[in-house]
């Protein structure tokens, strides 16, 4: 059994959090650079321009790379062997509350959904564990900004709708969404399961690395065909028109009720942010 403190929690969630705000990785401005290479819109060569632009420039400065910091979401893989000296809860909230503090970040979070009012320290994260093998902790966190997740959705389906289904339902999602998610996107599809399953396994998708594919070659195929339909919709990036809506689209699956085709659709925006380490 491996003990561990809350303070380390703190201190990673607070790291995490102020390095996802401003720097977004080499590898998804890479990813940038060759939709750059292939959009035919000129006015859409100049968004992605001007979007790695400000990608640089926020690595550099080490300041967020958008003005929405997002409300934050936190994955916690606990093995089993590991107890936890504390209340993990409030070790992630009080990271996200030093992080957004003393990296100067937009507080983003309304006190209750109809008064409204400001936590004034973007907290609470939402935060979603999972038991695993093993004595570590993975930490996986994201801050998501509301634009995008504002035009996410889930949709219970019927079985007899399948492929066809799913895929009228993403691209509908998409092409109504036009620039309010601020594509190019990251598109996370969650299938199955019941309705709160499907919208975490979206949210999972978007976690993943930009350049895996599915393990299921149904879904991989999926995955592909649905990028090069969303690509052609005529989005483009910031809804400007062009060839470049989507830079990757991630699906995950999970087994589902023999008269349900729950799907989740959640839109990452061109600012996507998340971290993880392994403690």
């Amino acid at each position: 059994m491996r003990n561990v403190e809350m303070s380390l929690i703190t201190q990673t969630v607070k790291e995490l959090a102020m390095d996802a705000n401003c720097n977004i990785g080499k590898s998804f401005i890479d990813r940038l650079r060759d939709a750059l290479k292939r959009e035919k819109s000129e006015i859409g060569k100049n968004v992605l321009e001007q979007i790695i632009e400000n990608d640089i420039i926020a690595m550099d400065s080490n300041e967020p790379m958008c003005q929405d910091t997002g409300m934050v979401v936190v994955f916690l893989e606990i093995g089993y062997d590991v107890h936890l000296l504390g209340d993990v809860y409030d070790a992630v909230n009080e990271g996200v509350r030093q992080a957004y503090k003393e990296g100067l970040l937009r507080n983003s979070v309304a006190k209750h959904p109809i008064t409204r009012g400001n936590t004034n320290d973007n907290t609470p994260a939402v935060i979603h564990v999972k038991l695993v093998p093993g004595d570590t902790i993975k930490i996986t966190l994201a801050p998501k900004g509301g634009g995008s997740e504002n035009m996410s959705l889930v949709k219970m389906l019927i079985p007899s709708d399948g492929i066809e289904g799913i895929k009228k339902l993403v691209l509908h999602t998409i092409f109504y969404a036009g620039g309010k998610p601020c594509p190019p996107l990251v598109v996370g599809v969650g299938i199955g399961g019941n309705l709160e399953k499907s919208a975490l396994l979206a949210k999972e998708a978007i976690m993943r690395d930009l350049a895996d594919e599915s393990p299921d070659p149904v879904l991989a195929k999926l995955e592909k065909e649905l990028l090069d339909e969303i690509n052609q919709l005529g989005v483009g990036p910031m809804g400007f028109g062009g060839s470049t809506t989507a830079l990757s689209v991630k699906i995950n699956a999970y087994p589902c009720h023999i008269a349900s085709l729950p799907v989740a659709v959640n839109l990452q925006c061109h600012a996507s942010r998340h971290k993880e380490r392994i403690l």
